[in-house]
């Protein structure tokens, strides 16, 4: 089977950081991740060149994309690829945090998930790459079980 890919776009330079704790924790899961700029307001055919560059791939892909504002990229992204899109919008406290409606509310046929934490993005990413990759499901079953260890090693240095 070919390595999944996760391709995060974001919609600035501004979002890398918030696209860098995406990237750690895909590569802390083994997958492998790269990170692209295009908005799809200001440079949309840049981001069809992008999609394009990726979307022939016979690699396992998923989309991350992070935008905020009006987020216009993740609905673009979702109705140009046939690969799942995570939209990861950064956290904002403009309006109120209101702009993230813009994440959740696609026209019909265009279904981006949406997930907040970017480490949580990372995880659902693999967890779609996990239906298709044996190697893969072993590694979340881990990544589960060292959860389970912590909480309960937490609560017994607590109550213990």
């Amino acid at each position: 089977m070919t390595a999944p890919l996760i391709v995060i776009l974001m919609g600035s330079r501004a979002d890398e950081a918030h696209a860098r704790k995406v990237a750690e924790a895909a590569a802390a899961l083994g997958i492998e991740t790269v990170l692209r700029v295009g908005s799809a307001h200001k440079t949309p055919e840049h981001v069809l060149a992008i999609l394009k560059e990726y979307e022939p791939s016979a690699r396992p892909l998923v989309y991350i994309t992070i935008a905020g504002r009006s987020n216009a990229l993740s609905g673009f992204v979702d109705g140009c690829v046939t690969a799942p899109v995570i939209a990861c919008p950064p956290p904002s406290e403009a309006f109120g945090g209101a702009d993230v409606y813009s994440s959740l509310r696609m026209p019909s046929g265009i279904a981006p998930a949406v997930v907040l934490e970017p480490t949580n993005a990372a995880l659902l990413a693999a967890k779609i790459f996990a239906l298709s990759d044996p190697a893969l499901r072993t590694r979340l079953v881990e990544f589960k079980g060292k959860q389970v260890e912590k909480i309960l090693q937490d609560d017994g240095e607590l109550h213990g």
